[in-house]
């Protein structure tokens, strides 16, 4: 066994050793992350930007005429760290859609899902993965995007608007796991943070190895889904997550940059891609070096 003491100054370490090791580090950590990515037999995708290749609240505030208020009040509340309830109810106080809005939009839009997707869930629900859907957005309009990707209902977990007996505009069911960070400082931690706690040992007896999630990273939520949905391990992937957020407890993370590339988050990422057909591919590689 060879030991290294590394010297007190940074600077005396030749740039080119430097660049090797993290090279090397890098590409074990990547090579860790496909093993994980391979045994998944539960994944969870976020929506927004991931999935779709749009914002579903930017894009119903454009719809509503209020488009540019809602994302002045997005910045206010970024730039203020505010948590994400807190920006999730002010975006909504300034839209106010009524039933029969929300209702005509989502009949009127077709989801613009992102290349690849379809192919990819396809594949891994042929493998007996248990596909999920995880948003920080609206629940009435994923069910477009479930039922295009043959994802049944039950698995989407995302924010329910309310209404009052006339359909106008109540608030939001603040019960939802998604509807909050827990958190003033955590934007872009959303499936990283609700995965973190899907190893509890009562759910052990439904025997699920591993879960990978996917995600743009543009919302947030802390709250656990151990209560329903039926996983023992963490493996999370996100573009909006740090290596430190998702592992551990996660089993390992990836990021995805197919429609918003964030350096940050790239930079961090175990596994960083910008197209679904990599994982879809991956998989089949796995698969037929597992018939050879």
């Amino acid at each position: 066994m060879i030991r290294v003491a590394l010297p007190t100054s940074a600077a005396a370490v030749p740039r080119s050793i430097m660049t090797s090791a993290g090279e090397s580090i890098a590409k074990n950590q990547e090579e860790e992350a496909k093993r994980v990515w391979r045994k998944a037999d539960a994944v969870c995708f976020d929506v927004d930007s991931t999935v779709c290749r749009d914002e579903g609240i930017d894009d119903l505030a454009a719809f509503l005429g209020v488009g540019e208020a809602v994302a002045n009040v997005t910045r206010t509340a970024m730039n203020g760290n505010a948590r994400f309830r807190d920006a999730l109810a002010a975006r909504l106080q300034v839209m106010k859609p009524n039933k029969d809005q929300l209702d005509h939009y989502v009949n009127i839009t077709r989801p613009k899902l992102t290349q690849g997707i379809k192919e990819l869930v396809s594949r891994l629900q042929s493998r007996g993965t248990h596909v999920y859907l995880v948003s920080g957005g609206f629940r009435r309009l994923i069910l477009p995007v479930a039922e295009l990707l043959g994802i049944d209902q039950s698995r989407i977990y995302a924010n329910e608007i309310l209404f009052d007996k006339l359909g106008n505009y109540n608030g939001f069911d603040t019960s939802e796991l998604t509807s909050d960070s827990g958190s003033k400082d955590c934007d872009g931690f959303q499936i990283v943070l609700i995965s973190k706690r899907l190893r509890a040992d009562k759910l052990a007896k439904n025997n699920h190895k591993y879960l990978y999630t996917i995600s743009d990273g543009q919302t947030s939520c802390d709250r656990s889904l151990e209560e329903k949905v039926p996983l023992q391990n963490g493996c999370d992937g996100s573009d909006g997550a740090t290596d430190a957020e998702a592992a551990p407890p996660a089993d390992a993370f990836i990021g995805f940059g197919g429609n918003v590339v964030r350096e940050a988050v790239k930079a961090r990422a175990k596994w960083y891609v910008t197209d679904f057909d990599v994982l879809r591919k991956d998989l089949e590689n796995d698969e037929s070096s597992d018939d050879e």
